[in-house]
């Protein structure tokens, strides 16, 4: 009989811990490799979200100063000029340029076996305006990057 209440008081802490093992609606993961690919080529975010957290995981194993990524969002318009504008920022400041207006959210760099995170606030994005999400470490964001939407 023991075993039994046992059972059940493990499933129902299963079944109570589910939603808070599981990610929500109000973030996402995503990684990078060291073939320079994101895992995802699409996020959406919900329209019902004050805030959304985004982890970047660096499954490779290179080093950042080799292989490093990370994940920048801004409108799809700007992605070139953040990417060129970020070059000169170097490593240290994550190849983001101080105060650029144009970056919506961005992560750290990191390197293989890594991973970083960013919350930033829904409210920065508007319906059906064209996001993408891309790393700019240098040459990376020609092709590592994938589209973000503002979901109902």
């Amino acid at each position: 009989m023991k075993t039994v209440h046992k059972s059940l008081l493990l499933a129902a802490t299963l079944v109570l811990a589910g939603p808070v093992l599981a990610a929500g609606p109000c973030e996402a993961e995503i990684e990078g490799n060291d073939a320079m690919q994101f895992n995802k080529a699409t996020m959406a975010v919900p329209a019902s979200c004050k805030q959304f957290k985004v982890t970047l995981k660096h499954s490779g194993k290179l080093p950042k100063a080799a292989m490093g990524h990370n994940w920048v969002l801004s409108k799809t318009a700007d992605v070139a000029g953040v990417a060129s504008d970020g070059i000169p920022a170097g490593l240290a400041k994550e190849y983001v340029k101080d105060g650029d207006a144009r970056v919506i959210a961005h992560t750290k760099v990191v390197g293989g076996g890594e991973s970083t995170s960013v919350s930033f606030d829904v409210a920065k994005l508007k319906a059906g305006e064209a996001y993408t999400y891309f790393c700019s470490f240098p040459g990376h964001s020609g092709i590592m990057k994938g589209t973000l939407t503002l979901a109902k």
